[in-house]
């Protein structure tokens, strides 16, 4: 089985998540898409007026349960502390199913993958980077990149091309909920447990 693993806060999930997701299964064909989200990102706070874990984990239950290419994976809140991909990704690899494992990430997470991650050679070695190109003026700079990364980790990248809307999931908590951001029913899940409130 040929699986994409996308990683995230989710706080909250967003219609981004799910149309880069789609995009990157389409294009490279891949069975399902894994949804791990993050306990403690390792680079930056949580904001104060994040959801609580169980409610990042009820709003991608409820945003995905449309989509039968989908599967969330709670290792990560589990194993508990900061959530590191390398870890992860070591403990995903256990299973046989997966034949090939695919890493989603956002051109600015290929930028810094070899200054900011947590041995970003071993994980070159577990996985295929898939960085998605969200923007014209992006597209240039990934690929001399990816040309870098390449060349010190013997990198497996593929780049994706994704003509999409930015969606911001800080915009989100601050109140700035476009109809294209969010599905009603995140939104009423938001509205009804009182998230997200300054």
């Amino acid at each position: 089985m040929r699986v994409g693993i996308l990683g995230g806060t989710f706080n909250p999930p967003h219609n981004g998540h799910i149309y880069i997701a789609n995009e990157v299964r389409k294009t490279l064909k891949l069975d399902k898409i894994i949804f791990i989200p993050t306990n403690i990102p390792p680079h930056k706070n949580m904001p104060e007026n994040s959801a609580t874990t169980s409610q990042r984990v009820e709003m991608l239950e409820i945003i995905l349960q449309d989509y039968n290419w989908a599967i969330i994976n709670d290792i990560e809140i589990k194993r508990g502390g900061a959530s590191y991909t390398v870890d992860t990704l070591l403990k995903i690899k256990q299973n046989k199913e997966y034949s090939e494992i695919f890493f989603i990430m956002g051109a600015d997470m290929l930028m810094c993958f070899d200054s900011n991650w947590k041995e970003p050679e071993k994980i070159c070695n577990l996985c295929t980077l898939v960085a998605v190109a969200r923007q014209e003026n992006q597209k240039n700079v990934i690929y001399d990149k990816s040309k870098i990364l390449k060349s010190l980790y013997n990198a497996k990248i593929i780049i994706i091309d994704c003509d999409v809307k930015e969606i911001s999931s800080s915009e989100i908590r601050k109140g700035l909920q476009n109809d294209y951001m969010l599905p009603k029913k995140i939104k009423d899940y938001i509205c009804k447990n009182r998230l997200y409130l300054n």
